[in-house]
């Protein structure tokens, strides 16, 4: 028995040491994409909403290397540069709900009593609506476009952080060197601030991680409703919607390719995500 809990310590020493290769490789792709969209427009071989009649619905080939959509535009030159409007959305929309959810959760935590259930069922009945539907409701109101989604999937998307974030700011709360600080005459902003935020940051960024995919796909889906970015911008979303006629005449290439996009980069980043909140300990 010793010697199996000696190699199973070891097996777990080495695995450490070795690094977690499906974290390196996610953490890889997901860079490689956000310097993509970062850098997209200005590496794109064409001008995305420069059309060629002569050139519609041409498959991939040398000069077209995802194939030209029916209007003549090149497929790689506009997935390239919809990326950056594509990571755009998702990333306000994680760093807005992030914030504020580790706000009401440190708050929840923090105080208890009152304000934690009261929070908690505020949480709640944000959990009960479904993103999309609130988002297309707000582009209905407030017109189609990029900010309107943005901020209410920010709203949707913060009692996804504050869940997680609570239950971890709640056992560091319990923890003597809270006590200490509070003895040592320390205000609760700078306890919270200096102590108590540092210590919940990285189930933070395994949250956030996750929240990117799964913000990039709503934000997409709003957009493939009409509701979103709207054509001939240039935006993963929207391109799915316009190869959707295409796809009836066999020119699946437009549809594809964003569709892919859309795929590889919610696979990168919840792959990425889960990893990160199991190494830090937590849970969704």
């Amino acid at each position: 028995m010793a010697t199996l809990t000696a190699t199973l310590r070891l097996r777990r020493t080495s695995a450490r040491r070795s690094g977690d290769p499906l974290l390196m490789v996610s953490a890889a792709l997901a860079a490689g994409l956000v310097v993509l969209a970062v850098i997209g427009p200005w590496i794109a071989p064409y001008d995305p909403a420069a059309t060629d009649v002569l050139a519609a619905s041409q498959g991939p080939s040398g000069a077209h290397l995802f194939g030209t959509d029916s209007l003549g535009r090149d497929i790689f030159s506009r997935a390239l540069t919809g990326a950056r409007l594509s990571f755009a959305g998702p990333g306000i929309i994680v760093l807005g709900s992030a914030g504020l959810g580790t706000l009401l959760a440190l708050a929840a935590a923090w105080h208890g009593g009152w304000v934690d259930r009261l929070l908690n069922r505020l949480l709640t009945l944000l959990f009960a609506i479904p993103g999309v539907l609130v988002a297309v409701v707000a582009a209905a109101v407030f017109g189609a476009g990029f900010w309107a989604p943005v901020l209410a999937l920010t709203l949707v998307y913060t009692p996804y952080v504050a869940r997680v974030v609570r239950s971890v700011a709640v056992r560091q709360r319990q923890l003597p060197y809270i006590e200490a600080l509070q003895l040592a005459g320390l205000p609760t902003w700078r306890i919270c601030l200096r102590h108590l935020l540092p210590n919940v940051a990285p189930i933070v960024l395994a949250q956030a991680t996750i929240g990117f995919g799964s913000a990039l796909m709503d934000f997409g889906a709003v957009s493939f409703l009409g509701l979103g970015i709207q054509p001939p911008t240039a935006e993963w979303g929207v391109m799915v919607a316009d190869g959707r006629s295409e796809v009836l005449d066999g020119a699946v290439q437009q549809s594809m390719a964003a569709g892919l996009c859309i795929v590889i980069s919610v696979v990168a980043f919840n792959v990425l995500g889960e990893r990160l909140t199991q190494r830090f300990g937590g849970t969704r």
